[in-house]
């Protein structure tokens, strides 16, 4: 399995390899949106409480356990890149700091669009909702980071520890409104618990799968733009670029 792991993060396996598996992400993910959209706006009932405002959630929550699983990929994949010296794990890191960055900011608007006809405001400085800025603080400060350092591997480095230390928010925002008094609900949906009408937690099931898809995707698709960039005076990626210009 590690020779397997190790052979698919050489740079140019690694790109031979991406243009395949982009497809079947990418098929998956207008399926699972298509389906999830049917599902959130016709399928799924209204709340009896907060009537058809509720349906923002089938898209604030996905973006926000986006915005989370993002940044424990980036603090996981450089922590690889410090110990094992793996580039592609700091690639995958560095490509995927905008991406998390772009959900965050999603789950952060639509929570406000959300909040404003449930709480009667579009801000409050929340336990769950501040941790979630400072979440978004922490994609921007990571990628200014990297952008800070003319030498990659020292943008690498320098970027790896502040993702790294940067994830002691992820449990504060995932515990935030169990540990502090919160005007956002609480979860709804736990390892022993579906707190939600079963038509409303496929609606929310399929739009998160379909977010996880679309972020693989655009993993790939910026990972091999990244590869050619490092790897532009490699023999290989020569021959990419001449057999192009034919």
């Amino acid at each position: 399995m590690w020779k397997w792991i190790q052979a698919f993060a050489s740079p140019r396996n690694f790109y031979q390899t991406s243009e395949k598996i982009i497809p079947w992400l990418m098929v998956p993910f207008i399926g699972l949106s298509l389906i999830g959209l049917y599902w959130s706006f016709v399928v799924s009932p209204a709340d009896y409480q907060q009537g058809d405002s509720v349906r923002i959630m089938y898209v604030h929550v996905p973006a926000a356990w986006m915005s989370l699983f993002i940044y424990v990929v980036i603090a996981i994949a450089g922590g690889i890149g410090l110990i094992w010296q793996i580039k592609l794990a700091h690639i995958v890191a560095k490509v995927s700091a905008p991406i998390g960055a772009a959900f965050t900011l999603l789950a952060l608007v639509t929570g406000s669009v959300w909040g404003k006809p449930m709480w009667g405001t579009w801000w409050a400085w929340d336990a769950r909702l501040t941790s979630e800025l400072i979440l978004l603080f922490l994609y921007l400060a990571y990628i200014s980071l990297h952008n800070a350092f003319d030498n990659p591997k020292t943008a690498d480095k320098a970027s790896a520890i502040l993702a790294i230390v940067g994830s002691v928010n992820i449990p504060i925002i995932y515990y935030s409104v169990e540990w502090w008094n919160s005007l956002h609900q609480g979860s709804s949906i736990g390892v022993t618990k579906i707190s939600m009408q079963i038509d409303m937690f496929i609606a929310l099931m399929l739009v998160s799968f379909a977010f996880k898809f679309l972020y693989g995707a655009l993993v790939l698709m910026r990972a091999r733009d990244e590869v050619l960039v490092r790897e532009q005076n490699s023999r290989w990626v020569r021959e990419i670029i001449v057999g192009v210009g034919k």
